[in-house]
């Protein structure tokens, strides 16, 4: 019998995935739950909605509720109208008789149509600035609050889920918050109409109500168990077309011949998918049938007890007419109740992770910070620990460094010594455990983050290639100033990358719109490092500036970099010794820790290990001493 051994990460894969947080809650919820959170979500989404738009809120749940009254106007009127036609007398004064309550009728439901179209115009008006309102909000958050937040897992699944399911919820809230309203308003209107009209026919609108209310809740659970057993093939089957789709994979799909494997993924997915959903189809369609007998038997019921009722003389003819006509009226009321109350439910608990989330990115923003900040001398690191949410081992263990205004101070060590751990540090994006970052004497823990990177500039290894024009690339955000772009530019070696692009600076750094081009690796490395010099900052950081050009392009760039920094501040970090030779000053970092700092001739000549990793890169380009 063959056996496999569980490995460590294994239960990693048992996590509920963040988009199915809710799934088991949403599938067992009864009527109690539902209910017993109902009154919390109709608040906050009424809060929410108001703080969207005052206006568009009123009119929404105003000319609901008017709406609601007068539908039980006009039904209270149809009785009239049935109470004439059905008196004695000749046809001709019946009907004369029912014209006054004919045009209250008619008033009443032509008033009822225009005040739920405005109503309903308002809702649509709503929605847009709703999920602005929300996705505004999240984005000013995220935006704000400390990087390490990013690097908390429970801060980034919370994200996602508020991202991905709370902002969009944010509009269905408050969309079926207003149809509740409507429905419950439509039902509560037939009870109070035919409590007015007999206070006995009211228990008879709740034997016409359960067949629907228990058919449209068991219709909704069964649409939501689909949705989840294929919500993981439909984000498989999406992914598997974005492979077979784009633009990125192409050239691999052709390479390893994987059309024929995708396809066939593809396929399988999507059958399941079908047989899931037809499956689904069949049975929601045999509850519809079901809840419709039950219905029917539930009205035939109802108009039994009527007829008795009229036949032993409690109720008059144009009574039970116009309860005919209550209970019929109110069936799609209570339909569109139960759906909307369900739906509610549905959003409210992704919604619920939404606000969640804003309180909790909330404690992650920093505090008011007022420290001035002094034109740059230095800038020290002073015996910094620092680790990682979730790490076992600090990133950076008592390491102190420093660097002098004018000075180039090169960073290396091999991957995961801390460099760019440490680089963070100093250009304020991350805050120490202990010890502490100054700017001259002050320490960067009080001031405001946004004034000290104004000060500084940082081009980091996995630079973002921004969907922008070619110009906004260098700029990011910053005023144009074509004379000082064109001059970072040069500086950086993308006076020629830009000069073969089709519009010059006002190409769009994007082949997926129209118009837009894309750069190679080491192009937009150039670019990444214009930013950097369009700053024209106290202090830059550049974190493995050339990790994408060959060595002649390497070597022109470091010497650009050095001729362009002249009396600026730079530090650099590199894994290519050879490179950093010229700096002021070099620190070796060795897991987390300040192991060896000097000149590159100093610490040849200590031997130590900046000398043994120098030796094993030159090592790499002397010929061999015999053929093999």
């Amino acid at each position: 019998m063959r056996w496999r051994r569980r490995t460590a990460a294994e239960p990693a894969d048992l996590v509920v995935p963040y988009w199915q947080a809710h799934d088991e809650e949403l599938l067992s919820a009864g009527l109690g739950a539902i209910a017993r959170r109902l009154p919390a979500l109709v608040r906050d989404a009424i809060r929410v909605a108001w703080q969207a738009s005052r206006a568009d809120t009123a009119a929404a749940l105003v000319l609901t509720v008017l709406a609601g009254l007068f539908t039980a106007f006009g039904l209270l009127a149809t009785n009239d109208v049935l109470e004439s036609l059905f008196a004695a007398g000749a046809t001709a004064d019946r009907v004369r008789a029912a014209i006054p309550a004919l045009l209250l009728v008619a008033a009443a439901a032509a008033l009822r149509a225009g005040m739920l179209a405005v109503a309903a115009w308002a809702q649509e008006r709503l929605k847009p600035q709703v999920e602005r309102l929300a996705e505004t909000r999240l984005f000013r958050l995220t935006t704000r609050v400390e990087l390490t937040a990013f690097d908390d897992e429970e801060f980034h699944n919370s994200m996602q889920r508020a991202r991905d399911n709370g902002v969009p919820d944010s509009a269905t809230v408050v969309e079926m918050t207003v149809n509740v309203l409507t429905g419950a308003i439509g039902v509560l209107s037939a009870a109070v109409t035919l409590g007015i009209l007999h206070p006995a026919l009211m228990p008879l609108l709740l034997v016409t109500a359960v067949p629907d209310a228990w058919a449209a809740l068991r219709s909704a659970r069964m649409r939501y168990a689909a949705f989840r057993r294929v919500s993981t093939a439909r984000r498989r089957k999406f992914l598997l077309s974005d492979l077979m789709a784009e633009r990125p994979p192409a050239a691999e799909v052709r390479a390893f011949t994987l059309r024929r494997f995708l396809l066939g993924e593809y396929d399988r997915i999507a059958e399941y998918e079908q047989r899931v959903e037809l499956d689904v189809a069949w049975q929601r369609a045999t509850t519809r049938v079901t809840g419709d007998l039950l219905g029917g038997v539930a009205l035939a019921a109802v108009y039994g007890t009527l007829g008795l009722m009229l036949a032993f003389g409690f109720l008059p003819l144009a009574v039970v007419g116009t309860a005919v006509l209550t209970i019929r009226a109110s069936q799609s009321s209570l339909t569109s109740l139960v759906q909307s109350v369900n739906k509610l439910y549905e959003a409210g608990l992704y919604f619920g992770d939404y606000l969640e989330f804003c309180a909790m990115a909330e404690r992650f923003v920093p505090p008011e910070r007022t420290a001035r900040l002094d034109p740059f001398r230095r800038i020290a690191a002073e015996s910094v620990h620092f680790t990682y949410p979730g790490a076992d081992t600090p990133a950076l263990d008592g390491v102190s460094v420093a660097v002098e205004r004018g000075e180039i101070v090169a960073l290396v060590g091999e991957n995961g010594s801390g460099k760019t751990t440490l680089a963070k540090l100093l250009a304020g994006l991350y805050a120490p455990d202990s010890g502490a970052v100054r700017w001259n004497a002050v320490d960067l823990a009080e001031v405001d983050g946004d004034t000290l990177r104004e000060r500084i500039s940082v081009i980091a290894q996995d630079h973002t290639r921004w969907p922008l024009t070619a110009a906004q690339n260098i700029t990011m955000g910053r005023l144009r100033d074509d004379e000082r772009m064109a001059e970072a530019a040069r500086a950086a070696g993308a006076d020629a990358v830009l000069a073969r692009l089709d519009d010059g600076y006002e190409t769009l750094l994007d082949r997926r719109f129209r118009g837009g081009q894309e750069l190679s690796g080491g192009q937009w490395q150039r670019i990444a490092i214009a930013r950097a010099f369009y700053r024209d900052a106290d202090v830059m950081i550049f974190d493995e500036p050339t990790s994408a050009l060959d060595p002649r392009a390497e070597h022109a760039l470091f010497e650009r970099i050095r001729h362009h920094a002249a009396g600026r501040t730079v530090v650099l970090i590199s894994h290519r010794l050879f490179s950093v030779r010229y700096a002021d000053r070099i620190y070796v970092l060795d897991r987390g820790r300040v192991v060896e700092q000097g000149t590159h001739p100093e610490l040849l000549r200590t031997g130590g290990r900046y000398a043994q990793l120098y030796e094993l890169q030159a090592a790499a380009y002397r010929e061999p001493s015999s053929a093999c």
